[in-house]
């Protein structure tokens, strides 16, 4: 007799702690449409909440250790999704920082990216982050999902006004992801990742 395997543990990074920011209604809905699929267990990381540009070792202890906190939840996920804005045709450094301040974390694990801006709905934002997580050993995934002038997508109550295009880039990019965890987690398994 066979059991399901383990849900594959995916950390949705929230990647805007800018005052006013647009972020939390695009990843709530991503949340929401994530939240459907059994085979995921998700875990949302606010950069807001986030102790930025700090790794274990920072000054006071308070701060290393909420360091350490977000550094396990990032090394026992199995894939990311980040949410990212496009900030003069880049993504925020918020972001950046606690890429930076992690590594092993990211490698051998899928990424997958939801984004959102103006015209180019945080495509460029999305282009220079494979750039970076291909350095650090992650495996970013083709398809994403773009909101091109966000503000304009959702109503009042934070509710995307026509989903069905949206669903299906979601859906996806989710598949892909979960094909790569899965096989990558299997893989771990079997052989650990060495660099």
């Amino acid at each position: 007799m066979s059991t399901a395997p383990d849900p594959l543990r995916v950390s949705v990074i929230i990647g805007s702690s800018r005052e006013g920011r647009f972020g939390p209604t695009v990843a709530t809905w991503f949340i929401d449409h994530a939240r459907q699929r059994e085979n995921l267990a998700l875990d949302v990381i606010d950069l807001v909440e986030a102790p930025l540009a700090l790794a274990p070792g920072a000054a006071s202890p308070g701060s290393r250790r909420e360091a350490e906190e977000l550094s396990e939840r990032l090394r026992t996920a199995d894939a990311f999704v980040v949410v990212t804005p496009e900030y003069n045709h880049s993504f925020p450094a918020s972001l950046k920082s606690v890429i930076d301040a992690h590594s092993t974390e990211w490698r051998a694990k899928p990424v997958g990216f939801v984004s959102y801006g103006g015209l180019g709905g945080g495509l460029r934002a999305v282009e220079q982050l494979r750039l970076v997580f291909a350095e650090l050993h992650a495996v970013t995934v083709r398809d994403s999902v773009s909101f091109h002038t966000a503000w304009e997508r959702f109503d009042g109550e934070g509710s995307l006004i026509e989903a069905t295009m949206y669903e299906g880039s979601a859906k996806g990019m989710l598949d892909q992801l979960t094909w790569w965890a899965t096989a990558l987690r299997e893989a771990k398994a079997v052989r650990p990742y060495e660099v």
